[in-house]
Parts: structure tokens; C-alpha cells; sequence
């Protein structure tokens, strides 16, 4: 019996800097509450990455690893930590993707907006990954919160209008053009703009309220 390809998952986060992190949200929240926001996105969505039993789970920071913030990730989940790449999104998913296919027959890139990203998604995620060339998960508000690929296409990230409404459509399209089979769940909601942290705090997901304990 032929064994199925490892898979990886790589998760893409932004150092919470004042005034670098969740700038949209920073007229609701404040930079100091944008980036906290940021923190907690971030340790939540690890903590879903590493209990998804899926495969090994890489963080790969922006601008780079140097905040102390991503050495307590390194240190809470026991994760790698890699530098995300100069560029737009599109060049930094490709780098992280074409580094963990390197050494995995499969990878699952995923953000850290979208708070209702489940272990059972991702595992979910992952099995339709052995029907189709990708998977791509889409949000609400016109772009998607995961991709899983059997391989890195430069193709399928060029071109793509990151931050608009477009993203989803512009990757359908470079999908049909590349000829992939994929599949696409139903569409989650992300955590992006001011009206989306009504949400988040009626959902109860998130706890904005309790101080977020540092590794010792």
C-alpha cells in the first residue's frame, strides 16, 4: 500500500507591534488593543495547528523572528520558527510554502485572523488534499483564511489584488488556468475589520479580558 505524503503546516504571523499589527482594527482598538489583538490571534491559532494532529506545525514570522514574542511561541508549542520573505502576501506564502514541500509531500498555509479555525477543519483540510490538487478555505470578506497544496506555483499568487475583496476570485481563476482540481469549504469569518471584533467578543472565542501569561 502506497503511504501518504507527510503534511506540514506552516502559519504565517505578524509581530505585535504597536502600529505594525491590525492597523484596521487600531481606530477601534487602539495600536496598543490592535496588537494585543494580534497576540492572542496568534496563540490561538498555534494552539489549534499544534493539537490538530495533522502533521509538524512551522511559524514563520514577519518582519522576522527577532521578537521576543515568537521565541515564547517557539518555547510554548515547541514549533521552528523561520523569517518570512521580503514581498507582497503572494511571495511570502509561496516562500513559506516552497520551504516546508522541500521537505514534506504536502503543506497547509494558514493565517492567524480567523478565530473559528478548528483542529477539525485543518484535519478536514488535509483530507481533501488527497482528492484534489488544493484546497483553498474562503472568508466572508472575499479572501481565504487557509491554502493546502501539493506543490508551489508561483503562478497561483502573482497577480493577486492581497487585502481586497478579489483575492478568492483572482484565485479561482489562476486555479482554472493551472488546470487544478480543488475543493472549497463553506466560508468562514476572519477578524479584519472594526465590525468584526463585535463579533469576536460575542463569540466568546477570544478572551480579550485576562492578561496573556508569558513563558518563563
Amino acid at each position: 500500500m502506497r503511504k501518504k505524503p507527510d503534511t506540514a503546516i506552516a502559519v504565517l504571523a505578524r509581530a505585535p507591534v504597536p502600529g505594525a499589527a491590525k492597523t484596521r482594527l487600531a481606530p477601534r482598538l487602539g495600536a496598543d488593543g490592535a496588537a494585543d489583538l494580534q497576540r492572542r490571534l496568534t496563540l490561538r491559532t498555534l494552539a489549534t495547528a499544534t493539537s490538530a494532529a495533522v502533521g509538524p506545525v512551522s511559524l514563520f514570522c514577519a518582519p522576522d523572528c527577532s521578537h521576543p514574542f515568537f521565541d515564547e511561541c517557539r518555547q510554548r508549542f515547541g514549533i521552528p520558527l523561520h523569517d518570512q520573505c521580503a514581498g507582497n502576501v503572494g511571495a511570502r506564502m509561496l516562500h513559506a510554502c516552497a520551504t516546508l514541500l522541500h521537505d514534506h509531500g504536502r503543506v497547509l498555509l494558514v493565517g492567524t485572523d480567523c478565530p473559528v479555525l478548528t483542529p477539525d477543519r485543518l484535519a478536514q483540510a488535509a483530507a481533501l488534499l488527497d482528492e484534489h490538487e488544493a484546497v483553498v478555505w474562503p472568508v466572508e470578506d472575499g479572501g481565504y483564511v487557509l491554502i493546502a497544496l501539493r506543490r508551489a506555483a508561483p503562478e497561483l499568487f502573482a497577480g493577486v489584488d492581497w487585502g481586497t475583496p478579489q483575492v478568492m476570485a483572482q484565485t479561482r481563476e489562476r486555479l482554472r488556468q493551472l488546470g487544478w482540481r480543488w475543493a472549497e469549504p463553506a466560508p468562514l469569518w476572519d477578524v479584519d475589520r472594526p465590525e468584526d471584533v463585535d463579533r469576536l467578543v460575542d463569540s466568546g472565542l477570544l478572551d480579550m479580558t485576562n492578561p496573556i501569561e508569558s513563558v518563563a
